[in-house]
């Protein structure tokens, strides 16, 4: 998809799990990419070498950074507590007011229906405003993904 759409991965460099097998099939597919990675992270999880762009920082917070400034837009893949903490300050950053890039909850086979539940749930306790709920859209299949990134970065 992503070199279909000719657009550029960034990512955290990783060249292994999902996000390895996501980099490994956009290179294959002609895209660029655009990885960040911490120093201390580089064995633990395999850095990827090979990318277009490889920058290695200091800690998780610059990598953040490089990565969120260097992005058009961002989809939460299923995955571990480290894409939520980064999903989580996404939104954050958004209702902040210090991007508004699109943001994609890719909710493949329901995977992230309970955290969309919280998100209601946190808004319908009055933690969260409501107005947030649009800081995300949820797509459920890559067709989906793809009409909606290729209409929001037009």
């Amino acid at each position: 998809m992503i070199s279909r759409l000719n657009m550029r991965l960034v990512y955290g460099a990783g060249d292994i799990g999902l996000m390895g097998a996501v980099a490994v099939a956009a290179q294959s597919g002609g895209a660029e990419t655009f990885g960040v990675i911490p120093e201390h992270l580089l064995q633990k999880e395999v850095g990827k070498l090979d990318l277009d762009t490889l920058v290695i920082t200091g800690d998780m917070h610059e990598r953040k950074k490089i990565m969120i400034m260097n992005s058009d837009a961002f989809i939460l893949l299923p995955g571990g507590l480290g894409s939520l903490e980064e999903f989580f300050e996404l939104i954050t950053w958004h209702q902040l007011g210090l991007h508004s890039k699109p943001c994609y909850i890719f909710n493949v086979d329901g995977y992230w229906d309970t955290l969309i539940a919280l998100i209601k749930n946190q808004i319908n306790e009055g933690f969260v405003p409501a107005e947030n709920i649009n800081f995300f859209t949820v797509v459920d299949n890559i067709k989906d993904l793809e009409t909606k990134l290729t209409q929001d970065l037009s």
